[in-house]
């Protein structure tokens, strides 16, 4: 199936959404604004992507204002089974919260499974929708984000009550 794609610049860096053609989303990454990035994406052409994209691009813009808490865009994320099990506990993490490695390894039942936990989070493929910047290190420090320690920060200051981020989702760099 052919996936519709669509570059939005967001306050943490551009985000590429990539949708299927039943209309859900199957990515949300932290891409390049790049013409040579963007140029290898198709335009958006059936109608259930469309409105999928059109979705998760206003819905992103809604949470960079402050303005939503969670999402409600249907997804279809393909990973092996542990880690549409660590995706799924990651979209119970309550928003403002986070999480250690090993408490979501706990939660899982995979009290050992700490690391196995973290590389399915580094994995995941819906960034900021399906909140992985909420795991933070043991210690309680930040430890690595797709798109960088600094929107992890900026994520979580966010929803800790901190001001919106300025520069909110617009709909694409380049479509």
């Amino acid at each position: 199936m052919t996936e519709s794609r669509r570059l939005i610049d967001s306050p943490v860096g551009p985000i590429l959404l990539s949708a299927d053609g039943s209309g859900r989303l199957v990515g949300a990454q932290f891409g390049s604004g790049s013409a040579t990035v963007t140029s290898r994406y198709p335009e958006v052409t059936g109608q259930a992507a469309s409105r999928v994209l059109d979705d998760a691009a206003a819905q992103l813009g809604e949470y960079f204002e402050g303005r939503r808490r969670c999402f409600e865009i249907p997804l279809a994320m393909t990973g092996s089974p542990f880690q549409r099990r660590v995706w799924a506990q990651l979209q119970q993490i309550p928003f403002g919260t986070t999480v250690s490695y090993g408490q979501l390894a706990m939660q899982l039942g995979r009290p050992r499974a700490a690391r196995a936990v973290g590389h399915a989070n580094a994995r995941n493929p819906v960034a900021v929708i399906v909140p992985c910047h909420r795991v933070i290190g043991s210690s309680g420090r930040l430890t690595g984000y797709g798109g960088g320690l600094s929107a992890k920060r900026r994520l979580l200051d966010l929803e800790a009550g901190g001001a919106p981020l300025l520069g909110t989702a617009r709909e694409g760099l380049r479509q």
